[in-house]
């Protein structure tokens, strides 16, 4: 598959298929593509939490009512931003660096067969505090990926729309 295909044919997916784990090799190849993400300064200002656990993913659930899909999902990766890395050089520019490590994952994860949902963490404090709590990490949640054997062929919901582009 090659590049635009996969942007193309990427979608949303809620549903997964109960039967088929992600195995390690698969979850290294999403986590490689994510850390060869472009950074502002090449600070790299992300680190990842992989969750397999059911009663992770419960609590995740609980904590963010919209990633309800990881009751299907075997796999949620988590990014999560660490400001002080930009502190001295090229601050503030980590929640772009970290959205760019989460679409490579969606679009590895595309490659290697699987459906995914960006779940949105940060900037909303009362969701990025109890993820802080359920995950045991100091560095910002970004997103919550869940990744997973899709059950379900959602439409595209994405298109070109020329109205919003301005050529100068």
């Amino acid at each position: 598959m090659n590049t635009l295909e996969a942007i193309k044919s990427r979608r949303s997916i809620r549903k997964y298929r109960t039967d088929a784990p992600v195995p390690r090799e698969d979850i290294r190849q999403m986590l490689e593509a994510a850390m060869m993400a472009p950074s502002a300064c090449n600070t790299r200002p992300w680190e990842f939490v992989v969750i397999e656990s059911r009663e992770v993913k419960e609590r995740i659930m609980k904590a963010m009512p919209y990633t309800q899909m990881l009751r299907t999902a075997p796999l949620a990766i988590v990014v999560c931003g660490r400001p002080e890395v930009q502190e001295n050089i090229c601050p503030g520019f980590w929640p772009q660096d970290c959205g760019a490590a989460v679409e490579n994952i969606l679009l590895a994860a595309k490659e290697l067969g699987y459906g995914t949902c960006w779940c949105g963490c940060y900037p909303l404090a009362h969701r990025v505090e109890p993820m802080q709590k359920i995950l045991d990490v100091e560095s910002v949640p970004l997103a919550v990926v869940a990744v997973g054997r899709p059950d379900e062929e959602p439409a595209a919901r994405g298109y070109l729309d020329e109205s919003r582009v301005k050529y100068l």
